[in-house]
């Protein structure tokens, strides 16, 4: 049996794999960096190591460290979450090897599907519709001119073990192409220590919908329907739904035999995603699969009534799914929102720092899934996104409303945050109508990034109102000041320089 269970990442996710472990009664062991002593995830695990320094490279993603973690806390299980290590082949084989439990796919499944270039060979083994391109890696510039010549322009060179964005690029003609191919080599080899690279015909404003599937040891595949993911800023998502708004149920029907028949062809193990981009006219093709779970999972958690994580374990365990096809159904409409310390008026900087307040929504069909609490800083060293809203509600005009009301009582006090950003994402006309595609940060981000001022200085005058409150109950309640102090005005006393808050 499985009784203790080490979660290798950290912040919401970590917390979240915690969860559904203290529901079945499963003991969890928290990693952290040197930066992360004092993150939520290693409050809530019931034990936790220390795996090396700030950075990735020598914490969350050194294996060595991790492996000894596991050996020391005497686990069963590791869970990779998503991000860092959870599509790494070395860290799964690394747990065969010495009799712990990977929760997630088979290592050569991990290779076949996280090579995008041997993932296309697969697809068009199965009969799955791919983007017309190349099916071997590229040896030079004049290779990838030649396949562009023969397919048509526009093209998206990218990286065959890429993901998040990183190590593509779009060429719209034949003088962009040497430049683009040599380009996306060089961030891919950064990025990803590979510098292969492959050609697909750049599809013009398709949707980015994807399907969740999960597999058993016994080869029993099903899928968990779809998400609409079309919301993005350079290939990042920002707002995600379920069901999509715009699959009708034969296309539906049809893209979920594909997402299995994609699945059953590498036999997949553990939950995990099918994603396809989908043309105006519904043609759709598909794009990746990524080997574990993804950061949108919550919504389909909430229109299927599935907890995916504790079927990943149950899976892991060797457990046979516990339901067949026909025992899914999609309920209500569901949206999460990534809440993210980023500037969006200064090229969505990052925003690190020490959380002075925070308001979280409440109420009926709200779920936050967070990695942050009142009084934590928020380190320089990872993701800007801080948590995950999550509203579910019986129609997708009512989800609409929900999200609205949670956004507007969603307050971060002590640096900036993306929620005004994402306000007007859902009010914007073409998301309520569900009318969008991947154009659409573009073709709405005059409207998107507009600073209603009145609303503006109403909200902040109501948040520094609400600050000064706090301040002077502290004071109230505090220790007394030292006598030598009475020069030192009370808003400097409290690291308030100049009488200007920070909000």
């Amino acid at each position: 049996m499985i009784r203790k269970i080490l979660i290798a990442n950290r912040g919401e996710i970590a917390i979240r794999v915690i969860r559904s472990c203290y529901e079945m009664d499963m003991a969890t062991v928290a990693v952290f960096s040197e930066a992360d002593r004092t993150s939520r995830h290693v409050l809530f695990a019931n034990e936790a190591e220390c795996i090396g320094p700030a950075a990735s490279l020598e914490s969350y993603l050194n294996i060595d460290s991790i492996m000894a973690a596991a050996h020391k806390h005497n686990v069963d299980a590791i869970h990779p979450g998503y991000g860092f290590l959870s599509e790494n082949a070395e860290l799964a084989r690394r747990c065969e090897a010495e009799g712990i439990i990977f929760i997630g796919p088979r290592p050569e499944t991990m290779e076949e599907m996280g090579d995008k270039i041997k993932a296309r060979q697969n697809m068009i083994a199965a009969g799955v519709p791919v983007v017309p391109g190349t099916a071997e890696k590229l040896e030079t510039a004049q290779d990838a001119l030649k396949v562009c010549e023969s397919i048509g322009f526009p093209v998206m060179i990218k990286a065959s073990m890429g993901g998040g964005g990183k190590g593509m690029r779009v060429a719209r003609c034949a003088e962009d192409v040497c430049k683009m191919y040599y380009e996306a080599k060089s961030e891919a080899l950064s990025g990803f220590g590979d510098d292969t690279v492959y050609i697909e015909k750049f599809i013009e404003n398709p949707h980015h919908i994807e399907f969740q599937i999960l597999g058993d040891k016994y080869g029993n595949i099903i899928h968990l329907y779809d998400r609409e993911c079309s919301v993005q800023r350079r290939h990042q998502k920002i707002v995600e739904e379920s069901p999509s708004p715009f699959l009708d149920d034969e296309l539906r029907e049809r893209m979920g035999q594909a997402a299995v028949a994609a699945a059953k062809k590498v036999g997949y193990v553990g939950a995990g995603t099918i994603e396809f981009l989908v043309d105006s006219d519904k043609n759709f093709y598909f794009l990746e699969m990524n080997t574990r779970l993804q950061v949108e999972h919550p919504i389909t958690e909430e229109v299927c009534g599935v907890d995916l994580v504790k079927h990943q374990i149950r899976v892991a365990f060797g457990e046979r799914l516990a339901f067949r096809q026909e025992d899914i159904k999609q309920r209500g409409c569901a949206i999460e929102c990534r809440i993210c310390a980023e500037d969006t008026t200064n090229n969505f900087r990052p925003s690190p720092g020490l959380i002075h307040k925070l308001i979280e929504p409440q109420g009926k069909g709200i779920r936050i899934d967070s990695g942050v609490y009142q009084g934590y800083e928020i380190p320089i060293y990872y993701d800007p996104m801080i948590c995950k809203l999550i509203v579910w509600a019986a129609k997708r005009e009512y989800a609409i409303e929900r999200m609205r009301r949670a956004l507007y009582e969603f307050k971060v006090i002590g640096l900036t945050t993306n929620i005004r950003y994402l306000r007007k994402i859902i009010d914007t006309p073409a998301f309520k109508k569900g009318e969008y595609d991947t154009s659409f940060i573009e073709a709405n981000s005059a409207r998107i990034s507009k600073v209603n001022s009145y609303h503006t200085v109403s909200e902040d005058m109501a948040v520094i109102a609400a600050y000064i409150d706090y301040i002077m109950n502290f004071e109230e309640n505090a220790p007394q000041l030292p006598e030598d102090s009475s020069a030192i005005s009370r808003w400097r006393a409290f690291g308030l320089q100049k009488g200007v808050l920070r909000i």
